[in-house]
């Protein structure tokens, strides 16, 4: 597979800042470990708003978003060519809106083919601005290519401006939802709140916690998840870094939340889902150096799986010293 690296350094979906410098932390761990990795495949960086973060904020309850509706016009742009040109895009992103923008671009690049999101997350990302108790948009993805409100659970009061701007981001791409529900699939859900839980609940997302997959064998559950997507014609991988266990790994992510994955699970996770054929793009997102408390160790453990990844597209298989140093 032709591999091209989507480089998105925004962070302004984000809470808190630092995540902009996760894709440079990974190209250290490269550097460090003394794999080309990042010189030997081709790459497209996308243009950021991250001055925006001096602005004040007119939309409280979606903080910037007319900036992040831009930068995921971008992010979604440089996908679609991605695909149309036969690459496989591995997006390096910031925070987590930039997968709104990954999402609309596959959708964008085939209109028509239907497609399955895989969610490697601690959180649901299901809040949209009449639900945030936070106004960062990093937590309304998925909210956004659902096409869904969730006013049933309406906290906000909402300005005309926002009302606009989250009309505009929910078409990026293509007019309309990307995504139907049971077509979306959790792994390692742990920490959201009541109007998350509540339309997860509704909607009889697919959804797993941590400790229900080492129960139930990953391997078996994701097996039942690549069943329920069997009618999807292609399948997005988003592999937010605080899925995994930041006590054991660190807490360079900007919401870490305790008894997460550990890498080999992550790496075992992605192994059955790449296998099946079926995955079109993968995202990797929220790895901020400025909070890592053990050095590098978050980007670090992200380019060990980055590294597994490219190896299955680049040759189908890997080597077995690639996770010498994984730990569990």
């Amino acid at each position: 597979m032709n591999i091209q690296l989507i480089k998105n350094r925004s962070d302004i979906g984000a809470g808190t800042r630092g995540s902009d410098m996760g894709i440079d932390a990974m190209e250290i761990a490269s550097i460090n470990k003394g794999d080309d990795f990042f010189h030997r495949h081709e790459h497209v960086d996308v243009e950021t708003h991250n001055e925006s973060i001096y602005n004040k904020n007119t939309n409280p309850f979606a903080k910037r978003i007319e900036h992040v509706f831009e930068q995921c016009e971008r992010v979604a742009d440089a996908v679609r060519t991605s695909i149309k040109t036969n690459h496989f895009p591995i997006v390096l992103s910031g925070d987590h809106s930039s997968a709104l923008g990954t999402i609309s671009g596959i959708k964008a690049a085939n209109p028509n083919h239907t497609l399955g999101v895989i969610w490697l997350d601690a959180h649901a990302d299901l809040h949209s601005p009449y639900t945030s108790p936070s106004g960062n948009i990093h937590g309304m993805p998925l909210a956004a290519v659902l096409g869904m409100d969730n006013l049933e659970h309406q906290l906000n009061p909402i300005e005309a401006a926002t009302e606009y701007f989250w009309s505009k981001v929910k078409n990026i791409g293509i007019e309309g939802p990307k995504l139907r529900p049971d077509h979306l699939a959790y792994f390692g859900l742990r920490d959201f709140e009541h109007a998350e839980e509540a339309l997860i609940r509704q909607q009889g997302i697919l959804h797993y916690r941590v400790d229900e997959m080492r129960e139930k064998k990953i391997s078996a559950c994701v097996e039942t998840c690549l069943k329920q997507l069997q009618d999807c014609d292609s399948i997005y991988i988003s592999f937010d870094v605080d899925s995994m266990d930041c006590d054991s790994i660190s807490y360079g992510t900007g919401t870490p939340v305790p008894t997460g994955f550990y890498p080999m699970e992550i790496i075992n996770i992605l192994d059955v889902l790449m296998d099946s054929g079926k995955v079109c793009c993968i995202e990797f997102t929220e790895i901020n150096p400025l909070l890592d408390n053990k050095g590098n160790r978050m980007a670090e453990t992200a380019f060990e799986v980055l590294s597994f990844i490219a190896k299955k597209l680049e040759t189908g298989s890997v080597p077995a010293k690639l996770f010498s140093a994984q730990g569990n």
